[in-house]
């Protein structure tokens, strides 16, 4: 993976550190907060942090930032595990670590932040601090209770902690600057109220660390040299320098940002997933139509072709917006290299070839992958009764339509040349049945064979089909942008009613009804698809065949 890293703002950092000896090792992390799945957008920060870990010969620790427990559980902390070892491929170098552990650690400090007269009780309402907070061009006001004596906060601190108090009737805030043009030095708070058991550590604490107060502490406790986060913390790092200079810390970690990722056509708002997920819009957190990485995942896209895509978007500071189609450019190019062909009829319309022996039987052998010769090859039955796609044949044939239509041939792929002799319609008129015959002596399928026509069409034999669904997959939404919403519109306004196709009574090779969630297989003239790992007898398409990015690109 090292062999594919690209030069970039984070590495120059890094190397100035290292060449000035303010550094000697280097040490990253990835610190999600276990309040929902990961997403493409996690990966980014995933890749990242990891990379440049290895890059370096340094470690790289996973920690869940569990402080908050009304939104936490310890079935998305074992999710997020899981999906970054999926993702990466092993354990975190550094180790797994829970910021809830840190706990005593942040009371201590904020304890000794106390004492030294940088933090105070404040019995403002969340409303009231907000007003006395200011505006980007006004400054805050003085809480009236910002100079209470060290001696009381201590009292009233400790009060908090042992639970006298309600949800919401005091915060522990920083006292720092009230005029600061950071709005983020405004004191602000770093402890709450809330009686809320916690996961992992139960019924102890009823007083909560707030993220920007943690988090510093946390890294600067795993021995974090470089904490990388995205774009929007920019304005919070001079709270994290103040954090870690005041409450003690001797070596101390450095924050540095970059973009984050967005995509077209996707939303990473956990809420919003959440919403869907909740209200029963998706089949849960890992829906092949989410950007969580479960869904990824379950749809089909594989670690490497995440990862060649955020490689492929960039690393910088600059805020921009990935095409969807590059992603699906890269798992395209991946499995057009490595999965196996197989043969499926999506809409499958039954053909007698009336000329053929009702009791014969051959095999007819197809590549497993023509882009790799030493997949070898398969056999596959060829009967009087098969089915071919419905969209390979037409009454009233369109301009330039190479197929089947009344009175005229098209060859079967890897075999015969066809003719359609009559078109059997039901009740309704719609055509039920093609009654063809077979030129026989064209089963080779090889154009050596004397016979030239323009059309192929795939087809399976009836007898030996094996029944299943299809699910096709399309955007999450219809708006391109999400950061275009227009006023007064929700994400709900564009979710996109085709983002899913079901298509029940699909044929399959018979070598299919044996295939396993994970595998990947291009069917051929349709795209490329997976078996669903949570409903068998489905089959999830990752992509389609036509890969309209790489010809915008070039």
């Amino acid at each position: 993976m090292e062999e594919n890293l690209a030069s970039n703002f984070i590495f120059d950092i890094i190397d100035d550190d290292l060449a000035s000896g303010r550094e000697d090792h280097v040490h990253t992390r990835f610190p999600p907060e276990p309040n929902g799945m990961l997403h493409i957008g996690s990966a980014k920060a995933i890749y990242i942090n990891y990379t440049t870990a290895k890059k370096y010969g340094g470690l790289f620790n996973l920690r869940m930032d569990d402080t908050n427990p009304s939104k936490e559980n310890e079935d998305l902390v074992r999710a997020i595990h899981e999906d970054l070892v999926w993702l990466t491929g092993e354990e975190p170098s550094g180790g797994v670590f829970y910021g809830s552990d840190y706990f005593d650690r942040c009371f201590e400090y904020a304890v000794k932040l106390i004492k030294d007269g940088k933090a105070y009780v404040c019995d403002l309402s969340a409303d009231e601090m907000r007003e006395y907070r200011g505006t980007l061009t006004t400054p805050g006001r003085e809480s009236p209770w910002r100079n209470r004596s060290v001696e009381e906060n201590l009292d009233l601190f400790y009060r908090m902690r042992d639970g006298e108090f309600p949800d919401g009737a005091k915060t522990l805030r920083a006292r720092i600057d009230m005029a600061s043009p950071n709005m983020n030095l405004r004191d602000p708070a770093i402890y709450r109220i809330l009686h809320m058991p916690h996961h992992r550590q139960g019924d102890k604490w009823c007083i909560y660390p707030l993220y920007d107060f943690a988090h510093p502490i946390q890294d600067a406790t795993e021995g974090i040299t470089h904490s990388l986060c995205s774009i929007e913390f920019a304005d919070h790092r001079v709270l994290y320098d103040w954090v870690v200079d005041n409450v003690g810390i001797e070596k101390k970690p450095h924050q540095y940002e970059f973009a984050r990722l967005n995509l077209t056509y996707t939303v990473m708002s956990k809420r919003y997933l959440r919403s869907l997920v909740e209200a029963g819009i998706v089949d849960g957190w890992d829906d092949p139509r989410l950007p969580t990485l479960a869904g990824m995942r379950r749809r089909g896209y594989t670690p490497s072709a995440i990862f060649d895509f955020v490689r492929r978007a960039g690393i910088s500071k600059t805020l921009s917006l990935a095409d969807a189609g590059l992603l699906e450019h890269c798992i395209r190019e991946e499995l057009n290299k490595t999965a196996l062909r197989r043969v499926a009829v999506l809409n499958p319309l039954k053909v007698t070839i009336v000329n053929y022996p009702e009791d014969k039987e051959e095999s007819v052998l197809l590549p497993n992958n023509p882009e790799d010769p030493a997949a070898g090859m398969r056999a596959l039955p060829f009967t009087r009764e098969i089915y071919i796609d419905r969209e390979d044949f037409a009454m009233v044939p369109p301009p330039k339509f190479h197929r089947l239509s009344p009175g005229k041939e098209v060859r079967l792929m890897g075999s015969y040349i066809i003719k359609c002799e009559e078109a059997v319609l039901d009740e309704a008129g719609e055509v039920k049945e093609l009654l063809c015959t077979a030129d026989l002596e064209t089963g080779s399928g090889n154009p050596a064979d004397g016979r030239k026509v323009r059309g192929v069409s795939h087809w399976l034999s009836a007898k030996y089909a094996v029944e299943a669904e299809a699910r096709l997959y399309d955007h999450l939404l219809t708006l391109e942008n999400v950061a275009d919403l227009p006023e007064g519109k929700t994400y709900n306004d564009y979710f996109n009613p085709a983002s899913l196709t079901v298509k029940p009574g699909i044929k399959l090779e018979p070598s299919l009804k044996d295939a396993k969630p994970g595998e990947k297989f291009q069917f051929v003239r349709v795209g490329y698809f997976t078996p669903d790992s949570k409903h068998p007898g489905v089959f999830n398409r990752v992509v389609s065949l036509k890969d309209s990015f790489a010809k915008t690109a070039k």
